[in-house]
């Protein structure tokens, strides 16, 4: 890759400048650059907009091999992400990796799968995912602000972009409504938040008279692509709910800026509860010093680090997939060095549908029946002592002082866990495919 030109402009400045050619009428530049609507309506979708926004060039050679990815995988960015990048550095910039495409997502290596997650296969209904027993991914929009080119659902990027007319969403509703465990729904996507607000209060009021659902989450990237989309307006629509969750995907330190910042405070200061998900990627946030950066600035604006994923098994995403010691190695260099609540999980999401799987540094060293042998982050070994005259109870009985909500919480265990209860007499878990010699 060529840089071209003598005289380099910021990248803002840039984006600015390539933009100017399509006023908006009646509203000045600082108007334009900060409405979401606009932001939307000049996505960069084509290789020639970011030579001209970052006064960069590729190479004849560059450009077919480019031209050939984004024909499978489009190219769509807002310009204010765009603006983020340094332009003097743009192949290392870790904002310019998420959002401009490579040649290397046309290699699908051996371990890659169209559906890792199996959401397609655990869909028992049009919009609903339900993986987990008490709790359900409803996808509401087909439609992102960009092209995140680690995206999961990778598979659906090049789609046809529409929203889901209300109708559409009747058979999910349905669903919910017939499956009382039902206590949690995650709006999802694409990104909700590129729904109107009339539609996000449709769908918030609706769950809200589902009796059973106690929480509602929404997963948006907005804050971090399209800060702008945080208006007044739709603050006023979520802040009605007062079981909202929302969580957002930061990647970097480089993406929380004023505009990122400014958009996190009015949900917050709105009473909404933040949370954020990472992925790791290699060459992007693959670092002990970055992310410690990228939790404690998360946590300085009120939100509080959830997940840290292990790149999944999509197609096309194995150059951004680091091998999962650098994931530990990162977590090492959290705990116990950083505020416990600046330290997500970090987690496989396993291929098939298995669901999140946490990985940590070993922090249990062994156990006896009145010992365990502990180390902490910085090495010393200790030990904790058992209680001498500890009586498991039974739930059964332990729980009759509150037999009321027991009974209408109780649901017959799964997995491990129930080969754990003391009531249940499971002693053996089959996986249900099994290879006779």
């Amino acid at each position: 890759m060529k840089k071209a030109g003598v005289k380099q402009l910021s990248a803002k400045q840039a984006v600015a400048k390539q933009l100017a050619a399509k006023p908006l009428k009646s509203v000045t530049k600082q108007q334009k650059w900060r409405d979401w609507r606009w932001q939307l309506q000049n996505r960069i979708t084509r290789i020639e907009e970011v030579e001209r926004a970052l006064d960069i060039t590729f190479d004849a050679t560059q450009k077919t091999a480019l031209t050939e990815t984004i024909e499978k995988f489009p190219l769509s960015i807002t310009p204010y992400y765009l603006s983020l990048v340094d332009s003097k550095h743009y192949e290392d910039d870790p904002v310019f990796m998420q959002a401009f495409p490579r040649t290397a997502e046309l290699n699908v290596s051996r371990a890659d799968i169209e559906d890792p997650l199996h959401e397609d296969a655990d869909s028992p209904v049009e919009g609903i995912t339900h993986r987990y027993p008490d709790r359900v991914l409803f996808h509401v929009s087909n439609v992102c602000a960009m092209y995140c080119r680690h995206c999961t659902r990778k598979r659906k990027v090049g789609d046809t972009d529409y929203n889901p007319q209300r109708s559409d969403y009747e058979a999910a509703f349905d669903y919910i409504e017939n499956h009382p465990e039902v206590r949690d729904v995650l709006l999802s996507g694409g990104d909700p938040f590129l729904l109107e607000n009339e539609t996000i209060a449709y769908l918030l009021e609706r769950l809200s008279r589902i009796k059973h659902v106690e929480v509602i989450r929404i997963g948006t990237r907005t804050p971090v692509v399209l800060p702008f989309r945080i208006t007044d307006q739709l603050v006023n629509v979520l802040k009605k709910h007062k079981n909202l969750w929302i969580n957002t995907h930061f990647n970097h330190p480089q993406e929380i800026t004023p505009e990122a910042v400014a958009a996190l405070d009015k949900l917050s200061e709105a009473g909404i509860p933040l949370g954020n998900q990472s992925v790791l990627l290699a060459g992007i946030n693959d670092c002990p010093v970055l992310m410690k950066q990228l939790v404690q600035k998360l946590t300085r604006h009120r939100v509080r680090p959830y997940y840290l994923y292990q790149c999944d098994l999509s197609e096309g995403l194995e150059h951004f997939r680091t091998d999962v010691g650098a994931g530990i190695e990162i977590m090492e260099s959290l705990r116990g060095h950083t505020s416990g609540f600046a330290v997500p999980t970090f987690v496989i999401d396993a291929p098939g549908g298995g669901g999140k799987i946490p990985v940590m540094p070993n922090y249990l060293i062994s156990w006896s029946a009145h010992k365990v042998i502990l180390r902490n982050y910085e090495g010393v070994i200790t030990t904790y002592e058992m209680p001498q005259d500890y009586k498991r109870h039974q739930c059964d009985s332990f729980c009759q002082t509150n037999a009321k909500a027991h009974k209408e919480h109780r649901v017959d265990p799964i997995g491990v866990d129930r080969l754990l209860r003391d009531t249940n007499d499971t002693i053996t878990l089959m996986p249900m495919e099994v290879v006779s010699e």
